[in-house]
């Protein structure tokens, strides 16, 4: 390989640790950045990934609780709930000129990010894919997918160019996106109606669009409305077609979170869309009713 990155990863879980085990496979060299034991279990054993689109396969990388020196790009790849804790170990100082790539869920990561990092090199990513963490460093990757879109408007395009076709030889599809907002913004519209419906009644995707298809209906009107006040398109038809083209079974991390007592993204996800239709003056009742529902049982 010509040009081998050095890439950081902050948060080895489900996609950070399927994107660091390809990338090292790749031939870049991987630093996962974790709590303590999840550090010296990675050191020891490595990533093994089970997944029917990559094959199962196991590949080394280096792991510290830490980043210390230097790297291209940091994936930040912890839940929103994590964020703030898991930023103490990325000192802005040891990133230094590297790319800040989120690949968080919502849309309001970014400008926290931007404040403690170089505001031109935060790269907002929005990635689709279905994997989960068993245990450290063993990650099952169940998406017969894995898409990412990398964009960030300040930064330099031929930054972005490199990335993005380093991780893409790497195995995942991945694009630039010409906007970030409106890349964040796609994310949300689908998200957003996905987890709180799924999560606030128990219930698998299949379920939900059929017994809680009006809230389905206005929870994506809602969405495309407070978009459109934020300067994205919408496409509310779309978006119901992808669901309905959605596997049945299909389950939302935040439904996941809840059925295993771990804190939700729900103020990332829900919460930042209140705020962000409050600012522009939509109405949002039905996701109003929702969010408080799941934060009345405790969420």
């Amino acid at each position: 390989m010509t040009n081998p990155l050095t890439v950081a990863v902050l948060g080895p879980g489900g996609t950070g640790g399927l994107l660091a085990a390809l990338l090292s496979r790749a031939g870049h060299r991987v630093v996962c950045v974790a709590r303590d034991d999840t550090a010296d279990t990675l050191r020891r054993t490595g990533i093994t990934v089970r997944s029917p689109q990559f094959g199962d396969f196991t590949a080394p990388v280096e792991a510290d609780t830490e980043l210390r020196g230097p790297v291209d790009a940091c994936l930040v790849a912890v839940k929103h709930t994590a964020l703030d804790a898991a930023l103490t170990r990325v000192p802005p100082a040891a990133l230094g000129d590297a790319l800040v790539v989120p690949l968080l869920n919502g849309v309001e990561h970014p400008a926290a990010l931007r404040a403690r990092y170089r505001p031109d090199r935060v790269a907002p990513a929005v990635i689709r894919v279905e994997s989960t963490r068993l245990a450290p460093g063993v990650i099952e990757h169940g998406s017969p997918f894995t898409e990412l879109e990398l964009a960030g408007d300040a930064v330099p395009r031929a930054r972005l160019d490199t990335l993005a076709a380093h991780l893409g030889a790497a195995g995942p599809t991945v694009r630039v996106a010409g906007d970030e907002t409106a890349a964040l913004w796609a994310k949300m519209a689908f998200l957003a109606p996905f987890a709180l419906l799924t999560t606030r009644y128990g219930r698998p995707l299949g379920e939900v669009r059929s017994a809680h298809r009006e809230e389905l209906e206005a929870l994506v009107a809602e969405t495309a409305a407070v978009g459109r006040a934020c300067g994205v398109p919408a496409d509310p038809a779309g978006a119901m077609a992808r669901y309905d083209a959605f596997p049945p079974a299909a389950r939302s991390s935040m439904q996941r979170d809840a059925e295993a007592g771990r804190p939700l993204e729900l103020d990332a996800i829900g919460g930042a869309l209140l705020r962000a239709a409050g600012r522009h003056g939509v109405p949002v009742p039905v996701t109003a009713r929702l969010v408080r529902e799941l934060r009345d049982a405790g969420h």
